[in-house]
């Protein structure tokens, strides 16, 4: 169990990080009841309530209870973690973790803790990732409160979760085949190019430029390393942005963290029907 007080197992370099995901799956089973998943989220900025119309949790439990997760750094983030039993379109049932909060690469504590839920995940048993986020838009048709899905990244941090001489390959990193799926829910999803600063700050007009000019469509401070981290792992990548304000330089307004809540909480309703439809038929 990882608390305020306590030293995180990634302090120290010598640490397998592929063990202690396995020691947070074994605690996620204990906790749960359920001794292998087959889907996981992580809800971004704006989702937090959007894995609400999966049903009745089988389980919850703090985050704090499973070994390397943190209390979440960011208001917003919930948490708590979720077991859900999903009745999927084909007659199977499936078994969906759902992680309330992220570590941001920006809070400081390196790659390892912001990868932890992904490799957790695999370990518990998921072949199928879905990474959430809220961003800033680049388009301005993409109203505040618009769901974009991840086609590609850039990834900005400086920094990738692989170790060593391992290659992997990022060519559909982001699944075509689940995109389709998410476009059978809902036909009017657009897909654009997501794009990881480090933050905290928020980016420039001349940075979102750049990132524009460079094939950029959504800007924000998360998911790419995530990503990475979940291909190495085998797993099947679905990414979800939720356009929660336009990019500094696109809006005449003043950025704010208070905007990127209330946009969450207005486009609620939307993310959590489209997310109920999408997990049944992953």
């Amino acid at each position: 169990m990882l608390t305020p007080e306590t030293t995180s197992p990634f302090n120290d370099p010598a640490t397998d990080p592929r063990e202690v995901a396995r020691q947070a799956a074994a605690d996620i089973a204990r906790l749960s009841g359920v001794e292998r998943h087959d889907i996981a989220l992580t809800l971004g900025s704006g989702w937090g309530s959007a894995a609400d119309l999966l049903g009745e949790p089988v389980a919850s439990f703090d985050q704090s209870e499973v070994t390397g997760f943190p209390p979440p750094a960011v208001h917003g983030h919930s948490s708590v973690m979720r077991s859900f039993a999903v009745d999927g379109h084909d007659g199977r049932t499936r078994d969906v973790l759902v992680f309330g909060s992220r570590t941001h690469f920006y809070e400081g504590h390196g790659v390892r803790p912001v990868v932890h839920t992904v490799r957790t995940a695999a370990a518990t048993g998921c072949d199928t990732m879905v990474l959430t986020n809220g961003c800033g838009g680049l388009n301005p048709d993409w109203a505040p409160g618009t769901p974009v899905l991840i086609s590609d990244h850039i990834n900005l941090t400086a920094h990738s979760p692989l170790e060593g001489a391992t290659f992997v390959d990022l060519t559909d990193l982001y699944t075509p085949h689940l995109r389709q799926v998410a476009r059978t829910v809902d036909p009017s999803l657009e897909e654009g190019v997501y794009v990881q600063f480090r933050g905290p700050h928020y980016e420039t007009p001349a940075e979102v430029r750049m990132a524009k000019a460079i094939g950029g469509d959504l800007v924000g401070m998360s998911t790419t390393l995530e990503a990475i981290a979940a291909r190495e792992a085998g797993m099947s990548v679905l990414g979800l942005s939720l356009v929660t304000n336009a990019a500094a330089g696109i809006s005449e307004n003043p950025l704010s963290h208070d905007e990127v809540i209330e946009a969450g909480q207005a486009a609620s309703a939307r993310c959590g029907e489209l997310l109920a439809g999408i997990v049944p038929r992953l």
